[in-house]
């Protein structure tokens, strides 16, 4: 090959090799705008993807604060709720505190009542039965007959209270706008007053400063006030002023009517009632106190029908029966003037209540002999009439009607050995 022809060759393949570099760098160059343009828009895709998901998350977080806030307020009601059971149940707790003493008191005095033997009259025995409150807790007991205090046999003036009629009055109806504190501490007053009730004169006299004390708060309680009527009972008995006496009785009249209004279904509102009729009928005249007697025989017949089986009721009967066989001419005339016709009795129906209150209750009282022996006198029955005496003598004087028993007593067996 010749020199002209190797340069021809030479060049060719220069210029060869320029095109070729020139294409590939075309194609580099244009590989690269590519590059940088997909990249510009992945950036751009990417940063679009980003927005919508902080969109997203945004609202969903907006929803997830909601609805713990709606469980936060859940769960707040449930602890109110629980915060207000725990509350009632401390209620129950300290109630059962206050209950459980007076059970152990309850069996205490039941056993110590069961193994007494001594002989004496039962007037002057406590016996005493309570029932607690013990169910749903004091809030939801409006219509329970349940913290019943047992009245005692003091004197023959006195109560037999203690069968499920006593607390009725109070607990099942009047006390129903109370508080449970306010029950309870109604329940412990009634249960203090009855057994200072039970106990001396001096503590019959605070028993009636008590009750007095309490009387514009618990007015309207039937329970409470056939006990303050009972209390100026007391307050009667233990005063020698004719105008105290008189005083008392005419006060606690109006407490034993205003006992009766507010639960006629109570023996003791009638029972007390009653007695201070006969209490006031001492100091009227005869047209009042034969009021008096209508009406003291109407609240024991009611009392009766309400507490058959209480000996003190029997007794209160007799009394009446008796004393009515006793009236003047004058004041028979003066009853049938005003009031159509006078009260009438028989020794006989007499003689019935003095021993059916003997048959419910043997050894009731030293007064019940006395009038025992008082009727089989009357009747002609001398040697019935000197058992009762023996009878009366065997129980011990322990109360001033007992001592007031002994006066009639000795002028009874006087008449009966002449």
């Amino acid at each position: 090959m010749s020199h002209s022809e190797n340069k021809r060759l030479i060049l060719g393949l220069m210029v060869g090799a320029a095109g070729i570099s020139l294409v590939a760098l075309w194609y580099h160059m244009s590989r690269k705008r590519r590059k940088a343009l997909h990249l510009s828009t992945l950036l751009n895709s990417e940063n679009s993807f980003d927005l919508v998901d902080f969109q997203y998350e945004t609202q969903n977080e907006q929803g997830t604060v909601m609805l713990l806030q709606g469980r936060q307020l859940q769960i707040l009601e449930r602890l109110n709720g629980l915060l207000g059971s725990v509350e009632e149940l401390k209620k129950e707790v300290a109630f059962l505190k206050e209950a459980v003493p007076k059970l152990e008191e309850l069996v205490r005095d039941e056993l110590q009542g069961k193994t007494d033997t001594r002989r004496t009259s039962p007037l002057h025995r406590a016996t005493r039965k309570r029932k607690a409150e013990v169910a749903q807790g004091v809030s939801d007991t409006n219509s329970s007959e349940e913290a019943e205090s047992e009245g005692s046999y003091v004197t023959a003036h006195t109560d037999t209270e203690g069968e499920s009629e006593e607390e009725k009055g109070w607990i099942s109806s009047s006390a129903s706008a109370l508080t449970p504190e306010e029950k309870i501490e109604l329940f412990n007053l009634l249960q203090q007053v009855d057994t200072l009730h039970c106990g001396s004169d001096n503590e019959k006299r605070e028993s009636f400063r008590l009750l007095l004390e309490n009387e514009e708060k618990y007015k309207n309680y039937a329970g409470f006030l056939w006990r303050l009527a009972r209390a100026y009972g007391d307050m009667f008995e233990l005063t020698t002023d004719v105008e105290e006496k008189k005083n008392y009785a005419s006060e606690g009249k109006l407490r034993g009517e205003n006992a009766v209004n507010l639960d006629s279904s109570s023996a003791e509102s009638h029972q007390w009632f009653a007695v201070m009729c006969g209490y006031l009928s001492q100091f009227e005249s005869i047209q009042n106190k034969i009021k008096n007697g209508f009406l003291f025989k109407e609240h024991l017949d009611k009392a009766i029908e309400l507490k058959p089986r209480d000996p003190f009721l029997y007794y209160l009967t007799g009394r009446w029966c008796y004393e009515v066989t006793q009236l003047s001419w004058i004041e028979k005339k003066v009853a049938t003037a005003l009031f159509g016709a006078p009260p009438t009795s028989t020794i006989p129906e007499a003689l019935q209540n003095f021993l059916k209150a003997e048959e419910l209750h043997p050894g009731y009282s030293k007064y019940n002999y006395v009038y025992l022996g008082k009727c089989y006198k009357e009747l002609g029955q001398r040697t019935d009439a000197l058992k009762c005496c023996d009878s009366a003598l065997a129980v011990l004087p322990v109360t001033k009607e007992d001592k007031e028993a002994e006066k009639d007593l000795e002028a009874l067996l006087l008449s009966l050995k002449l």
